[in-house]
């Protein structure tokens, strides 16, 4: 017979109404067999208690519902973002703060054995220079290829050398390739496809950078630092040698974390239909399959997002397509007739106008009432679009760091102080019964679940100042967000985001309590570790 284990703790904040707290939860299998008091698996035969965790706080593992697995992958690059960041070993990076110092640290990494140099996580929306440029760069070397990948990863900056080797000259005309009064290519690229001829010629691949064991073992380390213990990877090719791996991985017994990877849509709608539903039939208890990932637009910080009138502030041309709308209607349309769940790349409002119509669309001609098909992002809907989103039984999945780690620059460089204040307009969303979750986005901010759950409630900006104050939302909203409405955007709600019997036993072990501490205080409470499936993971 299996032994049942019960765990003790300060407190378990269960996300469960019938039973909103406890003291003791009692687990068997990896699943939760009771929640209470000390005796809470007496009428089920012998335990053993476990007061390990008797000092803490626990809660249902968080769950991240945009992420991607380059958050372990990317480190094997040097970070020269804006803010400071923590890599999965611990280590501290400082930010860099001006061009200048990016050039510095540009100067001091090693190449790559091919003689290159590529780093990651800048930020030129905070640059009160001009534009980061080829110019720059080339202080560095003008004969070996260098890329800056942004924070946001929809564009990216190359010195002449790498423009060279990519063939882009003032003849260039594709889209993206972004050229200054003259004529001549300025060395930013924006969007995949402009981005990718250098990459792929710099031997920098994406997807090599998620599908191997480094990522992935980072991408756990990662996870039990923030209390997550079910993450995506919200756009994988999904190889069949990707996929050896991340079964091999992910089934080791004391491999921490479930892994939910959507298919990236880069494909004909059948050819992508016909794969997701291969792919669902090899989903593991650690590793889920089947669903999508269609990307729209780009960037609001990277001016590549489609927004509406009256557009961006300084009058910067609007963003780019990376699918076309006839091709989102065709994507759509087919998933929705073969009842597979598309998680939908939308920053700009325009992005979600188009998506929500072709949504709506399909639900039409393709009835399927348990869709659950998420928007991703959602920075800038409005009520409309918000109820628009409720009445299809559309999941909004929003990007609250945004609200700190961009907001000032949204409101004074991007979109204006008007439009900055509805940004992620989680109140309205809410109030308008859109079934929501809360996301990092992971690499492009720390993944950290409290954090992101600390900007829905304050909104304030890095300066300090509140963006939008009324659409802040409460800490026991914030806390659903994080645990249930994330796990009821992945269709996992029956199984993780609450500590209830017959659920998953994931939890996470906090050192304080979040009803608790001051609403300011929340994304500083300290994570501990993990429980996953019944095993203890403690930092």
């Amino acid at each position: 017979m299996s032994t049942t284990t019960v765990f003790t703790a300060k407190k378990i904040i269960t996300m469960d109404r019938s039973v909103p707290e406890a003291t003791h939860v009692a687990v068997r299998d990896g699943r939760v067999l009771a929640v209470g008091g000390p005796d809470c698996a007496a009428h089920w035969g012998e335990f053993e208690t476990d007061n390990s965790l008797r000092d803490t706080i626990i809660m249902p593992g968080f769950v991240e519902g945009h992420a991607h697995l380059m958050a372990g992958g990317m480190w094997k690059y040097p970070y020269v973002g804006f803010h400071d960041r923590i890599d999965p070993e611990g280590r501290e990076w400082k930010g860099v703060a001006t061009a200048e110092a990016m050039i510095q640290r540009l100067k001091s990494t090693q190449t790559t054995s091919d003689g290159i140099i590529f780093v990651w996580g800048f930020d030129p929306i905070f640059l009160s220079s001009e534009r980061l440029s080829r110019t720059h760069l080339d202080q560095v070397s003008c004969e070996r290829p260098i890329a800056v990948l942004y924070s946001n990863f929809h564009v990216m900056c190359v010195n002449s050398a790498a423009l060279k080797i990519a063939g882009y000259t003032d003849a260039t005309s594709a889209n993206g390739v972004v050229k200054d009064a003259n004529g001549q290519p300025t060395g930013e690229l924006q969007e995949m496809a402009a981005m990718f001829p250098v990459l792929r010629r710099m031997q920098i691949d994406f997807r090599a950078l998620s599908q191997n064991r480094y990522a992935l073992e980072n991408y756990a380390k990662v996870a039990q630092r923030a209390g997550v213990t079910t993450i995506t990877d919200l756009y994988s090719m999904l190889e069949d040698e990707d996929l050896d791996l991340m079964f091999a991985v992910t089934g080791q017994k004391t491999y921490p974390l479930r892994i939910v990877a959507a298919l990236g849509a880069g494909a004909a709608p059948k050819t992508v239909a016909d794969r997701a539903l291969a792919l669902a039939h090899k989903s593991t208890q650690k590793l889920r399959l089947g669903a999508v990932k269609i990307m729209t637009d780009g960037s609001i910080q990277g001016m590549t997002a489609r927004v509406r009138w009256p557009g961006y502030l300084d009058g910067h041309a609007n963003g780019l397509w990376n699918t076309s709308p006839a091709e989102i209607l065709a994507l759509t349309h087919e998933m929705q007739r073969r009842n597979i769940q598309m998680h939908i790349h939308v920053n700009g409002d325009e992005a979600a106008e188009v998506a929500l119509e072709a949504l709506a669309d399909a639900a039409c001609a393709h009835p399927w009432p348990e869709s659950r098909h998420v928007l991703q992002h959602c920075q800038m809907m409005d009520r409309a679009l918000f109820h628009k989103a409720a009445k299809l039984g559309v999941v909004c999945n929003l990007f609250m760091n945004h609200i700190w780690y961009f907001g000032d620059k949204h409101a004074t460089v991007t979109v204006g102080p008007d439009r900055a204040a509805r940004m992620n307009a989680l109140r309205t969303a809410l109030d308008e019964g859109v079934s929501c979750a809360i996301h990092s986005d992971a690499p492009v901010t720390p993944l950290a679940p409290l954090f992101t759950a600390g900007c829905a409630v304050n909104r304030k900006t890095m300066s300090g100042k509140t963006l939008g104050k009324n659409e802040r939302i409460s800490v026991a909203e914030a806390l659903e967000l994080i645990t249930i409405g994330a796990a009821r955007s992945l269709h996992l709600d029956a199984e993780i985001g609450s500590i209830s019997p017959g659920k998953r036993a994931d939890f996470a072990v906090l050192g304080e309590d979040p009803y608790f501490v001051a609403i300011e205080e929340l994304s500083k409470i300290p994570v501990l570790g993990t429980v996953f499936s019944g095993r203890t993971h403690l930092l």
